[in-house]
């Protein structure tokens, strides 16, 4: 996928949110983290997301090769994904990022419990 990223200039950060970035990449992959998953499975762990939105999602993921494909040669096809080793490095940054989420939520919920 083309990128408006500069590799050799660019922050570091930017770099990494150019692969995860997205309202759906992390929550992907977050479900991946699990074990493989079939196209269908996502689309109802996600169902906000248009398959559109996944599918196009999962194939910058795909190319960036943090997620791996697999097509399986039946009637109907079956398509797996599956996080790579290599995406296995995220696991820290996912696992960081629904922390700090589950705190934000509990804070917001609390306030607007004490009508804040």
């Amino acid at each position: 996928m083309a990128r408006k990223y500069n590799w050799k200039t660019g922050c570091d950060v930017e770099a990494t949110l150019s692969v995860i970035g997205g309202r759906w990449k992390p929550v992907l992959l977050c479900h991946l983290l699990g074990g493989k998953k079939r196209f269908g499975e996502l689309c109802r762990l996600v169902p906000n997301a248009t398959e559109r939105m996944i599918t196009l999602q999962l194939r910058e993921l795909e190319a960036d090769g943090v997620l791996a494909r697999h097509v399986y040669a039946e009637v109907p096809p079956r398509v797996e994904y599956e996080i790579t080793e290599y995406g296995r490095s995220l696991e820290a940054i996912l696992n960081s990022m629904q922390a700090w989420g589950r705190d934000f939520k509990a804070r917001r919920l609390a306030a607007e419990g004490q009508g804040v």
